[in-house]
């Protein structure tokens, strides 16, 4: 069999053996559910596919949202031979041979559309072996990817190809295609005579995280655990044996890996706790490393929290520490615990801006010297150079604060820590007051005047 071959009509083969997802596949715009921004009356897709438009697309959304089926549909609209293939299988080699067959068949008069299932997976050469081809016109490429194209494809490719962003369907929609499917005779489940109430199958739809092919899955094992029952419809408890375990849509390498972390840190920044939860509960639930989102946690206590409250940054790591020593699940309480801490605690970002312009000054000022006042004289010719001239000792001051320079001279004077008045920094910002008004002559006085340095 010739992997490249051209797919034949489904309505060509028999449904028996086929997933219940593939069978219930639309065929055309009409059956078609969700993605009304797309395929709506004059939407952007459903005028491209009307008009014909050759221009190769991508299709960028999650699992389950209708990608491949859409390709279907305009290669049956558009009367063109369709050829998919999976990003895993193929390399160049394959490539360049459904190009030659694609180049042969437009000198016939045939178009060819070139259907990739997630494109994201080729490398730079593989995806570079598409564009003369795409130029020509020989080929009509059509990508699918669940990461997004701005990172995963060539901006050479990408440039010549229109990317349409498909969303997770609705619940609504979901049981739509669930209820089409219990009533379809002829590709559908409606010989095995299972009724499903609009209610248990939404169950379904809201554990299928807008993915219908997961939905169809699950439906087609509830049909048969209730066959074999001998029940005439489908029940809660059905359902429940059917999900075994709710699919979460997340990718520990893609997007939703770093959408979801954003999503947690930035709620924790907002002092929301129940949020927090949530987008913590989503990433353990979906197995991300623990021990990543611990290194996150901490981040978090220092960048968003800092002085303001200064166990946090303990806490955090005693969390760290027992996510590492206990091991998960009984881990994600240690996690909770933090999360929840950093949300409730007063907020200060004065550490984190003052590094950053610390960073600043050190990468656009010339790299001073260390004043000869602030150097240690380990040898004779370093004392008589100047080393630690004129180095007040703080501690044989009567306020413990010497008035002296410690930056560089062009840095004179420069202020880069800014406490708020948030938590402790309060108290922080109260005592540099009070450091900058001991600055002066008086505080350089020695404590003990007949004291040797």
């Amino acid at each position: 069999m010739n992997l490249f071959a051209p797919i034949p009509p489904e309505d060509s083969s028999s449904p028996g053996g086929r997933p219940l997802a593939d069978r219930m596949r639309p065929r055309s715009l009409d059956e078609f559910v969700g993605q009304e921004h797309l395929v709506g009356a004059g939407k952007p897709l459903q005028v491209q596919i009307k008009r014909d438009d050759p221009t190769s697309m991508i299709f960028w959304g999650p699992p389950g949202t209708g990608k491949t089926t859409l390709a279907k549909i305009i290669a049956r609209m558009t009367k063109a031979d369709f050829i998919e293939f999976s990003a895993v299988l193929a390399g160049i080699k394959e490539i360049k041979q459904v190009m030659s067959d694609a180049e042969r068949a437009r000198q016939y008069g045939t178009r060819t559309i070139v259907f990739v299932d997630e494109i994201h997976r080729f490398n730079k050469a593989q995806q570079d072996a598409f564009l003369p081809h795409v130029e020509k016109g020989s080929i009509r490429l059509i990508g699918a990817t669940t990461e997004n194209p701005s990172f995963e494809i060539n901006s050479a490719l990408l440039s010549r190809c229109r990317v349409y962003v498909l969303k997770p369907l609705t619940e609504d929609e979901i049981v739509t295609l669930l209820q089409r499917a219990l009533k379809d005779n002829d590709r559908g489940l409606c010989q095995m005579h299972i009724d499903g109430s609009d209610d248990v199958l939404r169950k379904i739809a809201s554990y299928s995280s807008g993915d219908a092919r997961s939905a169809y899955n699950v439906l087609e094992v509830a049909v048969s655990l209730a066959q074999q029952a001998n029940m005439n419809a489908l029940s809660d408890d059905i359902i429940r044996e059917a999900l075994q375990k709710r699919v979460l849509l997340y990718d520990k390498d893609g997007e939703e890996h770093y959408n979801i972390i954003s999503a947690l840190h930035k709620s924790v920044r907002n002092s929301d706790p129940d949020a927090g939860l949530y987008w913590l509960a989503r990433m353990l639930e979906a197995g991300e490393d623990p021990l990543y989102i611990a290194r996150r946690v901490v981040r978090m206590a220092v960048e968003d929290i800092g002085l303001a409250e200064p166990n946090a940054l303990a806490l955090c790591m005693a969390a760290r520490d027992a996510v590492d020593f206990i091991g998960m699940p009984e881990g994600n309480l240690a996690l909770a615990q933090a999360v929840v801490y950093l949300s409730i605690a007063p907020k200060s970002n004065a550490l984190y801006t003052a590094y950053s312009a610390v960073l600043q000054d050190v990468e656009q000022t010339a790299a001073e010297s260390v004043p000869l006042h602030l150097r240690n004289a380990f040898t004779g010719l370093m004392k008589g150079l100047g080393y630690g001239k004129n180095y007040q000792y703080a501690h044989d001051t009567e306020a413990k604060v010497a008035d002296m320079q410690c930056l560089p001279d062009s840095l004179r004077d420069r202020v880069y820590y800014r406490p708020t008045n948030e938590g402790v920094e309060k108290r922080l910002r109260e005592r540099l007051e009070e450091i900058k008004r001991l600055k002066g002559p008086a505080s350089s006085q020695p404590a003990n005047p007949t004291a040797k340095k």
